[in-house]
């Protein structure tokens, strides 16, 4: 489990200003290198007259370059503002600080909605347009291991990579806080330019997406949160869905997820010490810590790779002939080599080729590990037996798997070979979500991309997971979409970025993101979708 070294760091504003502040002087300066840079971005995201919904959107796109100052300084803000939800660092100040953004941005409405957990945000912006469109943020971010990191991970600095050109880096600058920034520039560059919103907003955010969302069902759920989705024709997360060669990437679905712990012990197995004692002992003791390596070890198949928990596999959906044709255009269109340096690997699991290694990425549920820990792993040896050992496991679940019985399948399956007193906490989870290719919100999506020149890569579902489940299943049954241009990495890792502004032709920074969400918006609010 991740820890930051120095929580208290960032408990109190005096101690957080001490540690990222930037002299005037150098955001000065960055500021200018944006606003040059903010023309170029422009020009090459500029969509043609006839992908606009309404009118000539020439003024709007202006203020999204004139703006590119106050687009950044406001993305810079909010990272500088922590908000790690594991330890609970920051949280009720960056919820605040959500709220005066989305006002700042329109929104005539933002409420602070408590839950047992992290608080969640219920925001409208009322533009009396004919349709209304639903908006996901998530405002925690992961934990940080700042000795790890090349700057400090909320200083928010502007730095310059030369593989990809002049990035923010800060915990959450990319998953999600900068998609999301380029979204509310969006709405700045609308108002800005005089003219109204082509669609009403509906924003639901949560403070505890890092967690598994294990309370986002008290939020989604109030009737009055329900009410205001209701009216809504789909649900848009703002993202970063370039790769580094500047393709797209159009998801139509995320893996569900199951988040664990497991904790073995001395005093609940009957068996081992009940505290650390000389590992001299181990030929008449126990290990409790073995005992939790072994029980692992039978979630899976030998080699790691495929979930071997009793009954699940009976769950999972097949891929239907429509999403293998996907994973076919996948494997042509991408790049191998490069997806496997942007992972920092030499070899797919098993070494198998590229086309069942994302086929496999798409349709298989996982078993794995975040962190595994007992007794002493400081520097030297401390000969001890200990009496406990805890591990952090992930279950992705594919359509068709559903949490709360895969929680219940892995405590039979410990219990059924000897490991019922391994105690299994969930965390968090949900179910996974899919939404049809044709769907309204995703053909926008898809539109928008074609006529700014770029043919999208569309995914049966991602790797990773979103509680979009909560929107797109029964009662309200909402599509959903990822959707932006833009670029950026490290996500739940070190030295995470957002690129500002792109040293490669088919990358857009943040400007061309910003004028892609214009877009999207403009041709939302048409009829036709498109």
């Amino acid at each position: 489990m991740n820890r930051t070294d120095r929580p208290d760091a960032w408990t109190s504003g005096a101690a957080r200003d001490s540690e990222v502040r930037v002299s005037p002087r150098q955001l000065d300066l960055d500021r200018r290198d944006v606003l040059i840079g903010a023309a170029a971005g422009a020009a090459l995201f500029a969509l043609p007259r006839s992908a606009r919904a309404a009118g000539d959107l020439s003024s709007v796109h202006a203020q999204v370059d004139k703006q590119m100052g106050e687009s950044v300084a406001r993305l810079q803000e909010w990272i500088r503002q922590p908000s790690i939800s594991a330890q609970n660092i920051g949280i009720q100040e960056c919820c605040d600080l959500t709220m005066r953004l989305l006002r700042d941005a329109g929104f005539g409405s933002a409420s602070k909605i408590p839950t047992e957990g992290h608080p969640g945000i219920l925001a409208t912006y009322e533009a009396g347009a004919k349709r209304t469109l639903a908006v996901y943020f998530m405002y925690d971010v992961k934990q940080v291991e700042e000795k790890e990191w090349s700057v400090p991970p909320f200083a928010a600095q502007l730095v310059d990579r030369p593989e990809v050109g002049k990035v923010l880096m800060g915990r959450g600058a990319v998953n999600q806080k900068g998609p999301e920034a380029s979204f509310l520039a969006a709405l700045h560059a609308i108002r800005a330019a005089g003219q109204k919103l082509p669609v009403n907003l509906v924003l639901v955010a949560e403070g505890e997406e890092e967690l598994g969302s294990p309370h986002f069902s008290q939020i989604v759920q109030r009737p009055e949160v329900q009410a205001a989705l209701r009216r809504c024709s789909g649900i848009m997360l703002p993202s970063a869905a370039q790769n580094v060669a500047g393709e797209i990437n159009v998801t139509l679905g995320a893996k569900g997820v199951l988040e664990l712990e497991l904790e073995s012990s001395g005093e609940k197995w009957g068996r081992g010490p009940t505290r650390d004692i000389h590992s001299g002992q181990k030929p008449a003791v126990d290990s409790p810590v073995w005992h939790l390596v072994q029980a692992l070890s039978t979630l899976v198949a030998p080699d790691g790779n495929d979930p071997a928990i009793d009954g699940i596999e009976s769950a999972v959906r097949p891929l239907s002939a429509d999403e293998k044709r996907m994973v076919d255009e996948l494997a042509r269109r991408l790049d191998e080599k490069l997806m496997m340096k942007e992972l920092s690997i030499q070899h797919w699991a098993r070494d198998l080729d590229f086309r069942t290694t994302l086929e496999r990425l798409v349709s298989r549920p996982t078993v794995n590990i975040e962190g595994i820990v007992g007794g002493y792993t400081g520097p030297g040896g401390k000969t001890i037996l200990p009496h406990r050992a805890l591990a952090k496991v992930d279950i992705r679940l594919v359509p068709e798997m559903k949490a709360k019985e895969v929680l219940a399948a892995v405590r039979g399956h410990l219990a059924k070979r000897g490991y019922g007193d391994i105690e299994v906490r969930q965390l968090g989870g949900y179910d996974p979500n899919t939404t049809s290719k044709d769907a309204g919100p995703v053909q926008t999506a898809v539109a928008v991309y074609r006529k700014s020149g770029i043919e999208p890569l569309l995914w049966p579902r991602s790797g990773g997971s979103w509680p979009g489940f909560y929107f797109t299943e029964k009662p309200l049954q909402l599509p959903a979409i990822h959707f932006g241009l833009g670029y950026g990495h490290g996500a739940h890792s070190k030295d995470e970025f957002y690129v500002i502004e792109s040293a490669k032709p088919k990358v857009q920074g943040m400007a061309g993101a910003i004028h892609s969400f214009v877009d999207y918006l403009y041709a939302f609010a048409s009829p036709s979708h498109a």
